[in-house]
């Protein structure tokens, strides 16, 4: 399976902030805001999840994820924590769950914190200025989409092995290694 392209991540935006502003308005009405919008994030957080496993190449731990996931959603439904809290863990459940699965580096999943922190504020931002539930959670999974721009592994290329060669060419190869140990030397300086 290939990884998330940037495009798809921009329908799955559309695709979630419309259902999830559907899904909202009417239990909304009828019972008050309060559960609902903690009802709706839970169920926006667990299709996000479910997408990103169908979409990952792991296949090691996808139950125990889901159940993980399941259970600690549980614990901070029944602890009913304030809101923005609320969101906050499961915005850490969603990064820890795409850093395991897409990231093979630290630093990959540390720029994939600061992505669902720059998601969280552009959708707080959006949310007040528009008083529109459909665009906070719009520019929220817009800005997540922008996750498939974050390398898996940051690190430098290493360089692959020497060319085998015959034991009569030892000389020559140790000639040539210490010949470009010593450019590089020199060009550091």
């Amino acid at each position: 399976m290939r990884r998330p392209s940037f495009f798809e991540g921009v329908v799955v935006a559309l695709i979630v902030s419309v259902v999830a502003a559907a899904v909202f308005t009417v239990p909304a009405m009828l019972f008050g805001g309060g559960g609902v919008h903690r009802l709706v994030i839970a169920g926006i957080g667990f299709a996000y999840v479910l997408y990103l496993l169908a979409r990952s190449r792991e296949r090691v731990g996808r139950v125990t994820v889901v159940a993980l996931w399941l259970g600690l959603a549980a614990a901070t439904w029944l602890l009913a924590p304030p809101l923005l809290i609320y969101v906050a863990v499961h915005i850490g459940m969603v990064w820890l769950i795409r850093s395991l699965y897409f990231h093979a580096s630290v630093l990959s999943a540390l720029a994939d914190l600061g992505l669902n922190g720059l998601a969280l504020t552009a959708a707080l931002w959006a949310g007040m200025q528009t008083h529109s539930l459909w665009l906070g959670i719009w520019c929220f999974f817009l800005v997540q989409a922008l996750f498939v721009a974050i390398p898996p592994q940051w690190r430098r290329p290493q360089p692959g092995p020497l060319p085998t060669r015959d034991a009569t060419d030892c000389f020559e190869t140790a000639h040539q290694a210490a010949e470009s140990a010593l450019r590089r030397f020199s060009s550091v300086r």
